[in-house]
């Protein structure tokens, strides 16, 4: 039986906010920002320069964590402008350095198939990084409704609603749209709903985004994406044409259509993170006990069906239900997605070849069940998952 995931308390969680940042803040961070990229920039270098005599060498070297945090102690007792900043958003940013490379290491040494590893830590680049700062409990505070951080840096918080509890850390970023936002984690309790007694499975696709055993709970492609997309080539094309060679500065030109393309993208985001939510939160009113496909849809980004499944976007929504399940208390199963397509979920038979995405409908074998593809795999994620709700066509209890 699939192990439940979201039946512990609800953990930690993050409340994003928008800041207004004066002139003078705006410096600041930039300035903050510029250290701590270059603190980045070493911890790469110093990465492949290790990695390069280990390949050489018979003794191995190691470049963790450890190993940074006492080269950024040297480097800041040497130099004074990295001693003008706050030393704890450098040691983040060799805390996020480690975690993004020992992630890499981990998917080459499980010998994940390219297209599924997570890449090395590279460079950053000073007009294509994205400023993002990170600071713990001791680097921060909040009073009066300002945001003080380390350095000397008030913000002013647009507060839309109330932390439930302490934040423990802050991150301080600037989107693609230059807007300064401030992301606490702070602890948070399960908020129970009334038990229901139902019980739910959900398949995830690309013709619809989310397949229920509900049919009033189906979550159909919004194409969002595919709506904007004469809207968004129109600025892309813009951009292609003002684009300047490589290490010149940007004309405002090509400034103004990266601003409208970015604009563009961030209300795509925001459409489907919002239609997400939306149906997250419904399936947790609605059912005690969800067992969801553990889908991993990087895999479709090299496929034929990449543009729709960016669009779909089944890892937010996926993302979504997780954190809402946790939110409220409900348990949720992640199911292993092999052959559910070609199991049956009234007697448990495989089918003896994959089924093309063309065919849409199942038909079994062994008992002649026919029912919609999507269907019968949302119904397969109950039986794995050992469930069996009166609700439900079609299923049959989990046997060992």
């Amino acid at each position: 039986m699939t192990t439940p995931i979201a039946e512990q308390g609800a953990g930690y969680a993050r409340y994003t906010f928008r800041l207004r940042v004066s002139s003078g803040a705006l410096a600041c961070l930039e300035a903050e920002w510029a250290r701590c990229r270059w603190v980045w920039n070493e911890c790469v270098a110093m990465s492949r320069k290790v990695h390069l005599h280990n390949r050489k060498a018979s003794e191995k070297t190691t470049c963790g964590p450890a190993q940074l945090s006492k080269l950024l102690t040297a480097a800041r007792q040497s130099m004074a402008w990295l001693r003008e900043g706050s030393a704890v958003p450098q040691q983040q940013t060799i805390r996020d350095f480690g975690k993004s490379r020992a992630k890499a290491l981990s998917d080459i040494k499980a010998k994940l198939p390219v297209r599924q590893r997570a890449g090395m830590p590279r460079i950053k680049r000073k007009r294509e990084a994205a400023p993002s700062l990170n600071y713990t409990r001791s680097a921060f505070r909040l009073k009066d409704g300002h945001l003080h951080v380390a350095g000397g840096i008030v913000l002013t918080v647009v507060w839309s609603r109330e932390l439930p509890s302490a934040a423990s850390s802050v991150r301080v970023y600037r989107d693609s749209l230059g807007h300064w936002y401030a992301s606490f984690v702070v602890a948070t309790t399960v908020e129970a709903l009334p038990a229901t007694g139902q019980a739910v499975g959900v398949d995830w696709g690309v013709k619809e985004t989310a397949t229920t055993t509900s049919d009033d709970h189906d979550l159909p492609h919004a194409q969002h994406g595919k709506t904007a997309s004469q809207k968004l080539a129109r600025y892309q094309k813009l951009m292609a044409r003002r684009r300047t060679p490589k290490n010149r500065p940007d004309t405002s030109g090509y400034r103004k259509a990266r601003r409208a393309a970015a604009k563009v993208h961030k209300k795509i985001a925001r459409q489907r993170q919002d239609a997400g939510r939306k149906w997250a939160k419904t399936v947790v009113r609605d059912f005690d006990q969800i067992a969801v496909e553990d889908f991993r849809p990087k895999f479709l980004a090299k496929t034929t069906m990449a543009r729709k499944a960016a669009d779909a976007a089944i890892g937010a929504v996926k993302a979504a239900l997780i954190e809402q399940a946790r939110k409220h208390g409900r348990t949720l199963y992640l199911v292993h997605p092999a052959h559910t397509t070609m199991d049956c979920a009234q007697c448990g038979a495989r089918a003896k070849h994959a089924l093309p995405l063309s065919e849409r409908t199942y038909t079994c074998t062994a008992c002649g069940a026919v029912s919609p593809r999507d269907k019968n795999s949302a119904r397969v994620m109950l039986v794995r998952a050992g469930l069996n709700p009166a609700g439900a066509d079609l299923v049959r209890p989990a046997t060992c």
